[in-house]
């Protein structure tokens, strides 16, 4: 019998998986640039100004305006769209914490809805099952860079009411029926942090098509001012939340190198897929036929443990990594989170057992759901067969276990 890495094998890989960020001397000009300049900060300089021009046209918005990180570019987002207290907001489970603490940062109620098992974006049942005369807007996240079904949320949207913030913070360049995400909705939001498919350490942006909501996000990120008024002039209550010049001289590289990126992720996606539909066991998730480009900012397929033993998802994951395979179990579902779930006990009196179950965001944490980084997609074709390799060499040494019992 075979030895696994975790038991004391040889890994079936040794080498890292492409390093992330990637940059070059472009980056480094850029940033000489800024700092020989003086004009450091955004107010000054013309990168920033250039940036929101040059990404807003990437995703197909006529606005966009950058941030310091993209939860702050959720929270302006759900400001400028007057949400506050006493109102409600619909996110799903399966999502970093921050798409819901920036509601609870403007003072709303997040709700959590229950995603689809076949893509893991939100389920526009579940969300409609959980709209009511509080509700004031809707969260979708593009999961892994998978666009959510914004058809079906935006058509709830239209018969309750609800504003649309599209969560893109993982879904650069990606689009739903040849329209690329983020001003589908009235808002969209983008993260630059240092994971993110496009980055600069940090950074966010929000965009939108509506010309009102683009000057209320302007204000609040710009400590209140208004377009074209004096310096001292602040019509309402806003932060300074300015993007400075140095991040932009990085994302406008980073742009320049994104549609190749984009191409290569979205190549290496479907050949790691050909390599995994032959495995009994695993499964990559479903990409739906509406997606015209998908941003692979995450590889997520489905595991299940009776084809490998019984072995449970976390023993799975913890195998992989010992071969070399930078595999992850992904989010804990945020209504089972401690620290999301005593906040809405202490600003909201609700209890633990009143907030809905989501089945599938459940299922999906504790059993099915396996993550692989962006960077693995960044590869070569070897690359990703050793990915293959280290399924089967694992799911046969459980096998002769299970057999051998």
């Amino acid at each position: 019998m075979s030895r696994l890495a975790i038991d004391g094998g040889d890994p079936v890989r040794t080498e890292p998986f492409p390093a992330w960020p990637v940059f070059g001397a472009e980056e480094e000009r850029s940033l000489i640039e800024v700092l020989r300049s003086g004009k450091w900060g955004a107010l000054d300089g013309s990168k920033v100004k250039r940036f929101q021009e040059r990404f807003a046209a990437f995703q197909d918005a006529k606005h966009g305006i950058c941030v310091v990180n993209g939860t702050l570019a959720l929270e302006v987002a759900l400001r400028a769209a007057g949400i506050g207290p006493g109102d409600e907001v619909i996110v799903p489970s399966y999502t970093f914490i921050a798409t819901a603490t920036s509601v609870l940062a403007v003072g709303a109620r997040p709700v959590f809805a229950d995603v689809d098992p076949q893509t893991m974006q939100i389920d526009p049942a579940s969300v409609e099952e959980r709209v009511n005369s509080r509700t004031r807007a809707v969260i979708p996240v593009h999961l892994a860079g998978h666009p959510a079904d914004l058809d079906a949320i935006m058509a709830i949207a239209g018969r309750y009411g609800l504003t649309v913030i599209e969560d893109a913070a993982q879904a650069h360049g990606a689009a739903w029926k040849g329209r690329r995400v983020g001003a589908i909705g009235h808002l969209g939001t983008f993260s630059f942090q240092s994971s993110k498919n496009m980055t600069a350490g940090e950074g966010g942006i929000v965009v939108t098509n509506d010309d009102a909501l683009a000057v209320r996000v302007w204000s609040i990120h710009n400590v209140g001012r208004v377009p074209g008024g004096l310096w001292y002039q602040h019509e309402s209550i806003g932060w300074n939340l300015r993007m400075t010049e140095f991040q932009a001289a990085v994302l406008l590289c980073q742009l320049d190198r994104a549609e190749e990126q984009l191409y290569r992720r979205q190549v290496n996606a479907a050949a790691l897929s050909g390599l995994l539909v032959h495995i009994d066991g695993v499964e990559p998730l479903a990409v739906d036929s509406r997606v015209t480009s998908h941003a692979w900012h995450l590889y997520l397929f489905r595991y299940d443990s009776a084809a490998f033993g019984g072995m449970d998802k976390s023993m799975f994951i913890r195998c992989m990594q010992a071969e070399g395979i930078p595999a992850a179990p992904g989010y804990i579902p945020l209504h089972r989170n401690r620290a999301m779930r005593q906040a809405l006990w202490e600003q909201f009196g609700v209890k633990g057992e009143d907030i809905p179950s989501c089945p599938s965001a459940e299922r999906a944490c504790d059993e099915t759901v396996v993550w692989l980084p962006q960077s693995v997609l960044m590869g070569t074709s070897q690359d990703l067969a050793s990915i293959a390799q280290a399924i089967e060499k694992i799911q046969a040494v459980a096998g002769q276990r299970q057999q051998a019992k």
